[in-house]
């Protein structure tokens, strides 16, 4: 396999870069064309792109490895610590040993460190690395990073609830029949094209920001320009909703999901905090759940971070790794 270095993503092109994309193991929204550039045309500036272009026998694509380096000699995965939870090589699933040796190979005598975070437990990745690393005079150290809780839904909102411990069942149920009886009528929607998304998005942005300090930090000007054009474009290839909760025309809580072959994550939220007391955001996350079991979706992903309130839906932790390959 040859390896070649870049330094524009449209050298791929969007066409290639999907079609790879769809033949890997675990295929995420964040490490899709669309979310990648819109991360760089955001966050990129200062960064250099080095997008490291795998080519087998024929000379067709067989793996994509982008990174971006500050300027410090450490190459990190293109699309940020701070807005993307799953990232890795793009590789078909079956070949990511191949892959990687090559990868391995071609930068075996360079001093600079890759710093690979967000690798699903799962990934060949994990394993990978600190097994190949060393026939090349090199050294891989995976370490659990962060961790993702999980949901694998049954095929009933009743199957779900029974899967729950007594006190879970009890608190969930609990808190949807009080806001109920609280705030009669409330109506959960969901917002799935482009166009009802971005009408939609200001409510968001309202409530992520009122919902906590540390989100209003995080939601700056520059960020809810990245939102509005990754997830909107997402949106656009049905890979994307905006879902609302609303009393008599007001928006009490809201949560963008993102969705791929077989899984809805919860990517962000925000709810209004006058009404904390009623539980909005958990109220709106249980219909959430509950529609994307009904149209048999296998996986509610929670995504990075264990605060109580995902746990409190019955899901499992699973580990996040970060890669470290250097000398």
């Amino acid at each position: 396999m040859k390896v070649d270095l870049l330094d524009r993503l449209d050298t791929v092109g969007e066409e290639a870069w999907q079609g790879l994309l769809a033949r890997a193991a675990f295929p995420s929204p964040f490490m899709s064309w669309t979310w990648q550039s819109a991360w760089l045309a955001a966050f990129g500036g200062g960064r250099r792109l080095r997008l490291l272009r795998v080519g087998n026998a024929a000379g067709e694509l067989a793996g994509l490895l982008p990174l971006a380096e500050d300027g410090d000699g450490v190459s990190r995965l293109l699309g940020g610590l701070d807005v993307s939870d799953y990232l890795d090589l793009i590789a078909p699933a079956g070949l990511e040993e191949d892959v990687w040796a090559a990868l391995l190979q071609s930068r075996a005598t360079a001093p600079e460190t890759w710093d690979l975070h967000a690798i699903r437990a799962a990934s060949p990745s994990a394993t990978l690395l600190p097994a190949l690393a060393p026939a090349y005079g090199l050294r891989a150290a995976a370490a659990v990073e962060e961790r993702c809780p999980i949901l694998d839904l049954p095929a009933t909102w009743d199957a779900y609830l029974a899967r729950l411990t007594s006190k879970q069942r009890h608190e969930l149920l609990r808190k949807v029949r009080r806001l109920e009886r609280e705030l009669p009528g409330t109506v959960a929607l969901a917002s799935g094209s482009a166009e009802a998304l971005e009408a939609r998005l200001p409510a968001f942005f309202t409530l992520h920001r009122r919902s906590h300090a540390g989100k209003a930090r995080f939601m700056d000007a520059r960020m809810e320009g990245f939102f509005r054009t990754a997830v909107g474009a997402l949106a656009a290839r049905g890979q994307a909703r905006l879902w609302t909760l609303e009393h008599d025309g007001r928006v009490v809580a809201s949560v963008v999901c993102l969705e791929w072959p077989g899984a809805v994550g919860l990517y962000n939220s925000g709810f209004d905090i006058e009404l904390a007391a009623l539980s909005p955001g958990i109220v709106l996350l249980a219909h959430v759940i509950r529609e994307a079991l009904e149209r048999g979706v296998a996986r509610f992903d929670f995504l990075r971070g264990e605060e109580p309130y995902k746990l409190g839906f019955g899901a499992r932790p699973e580990d996040l790794y970060r890669i470290q390959v250097g000398r």
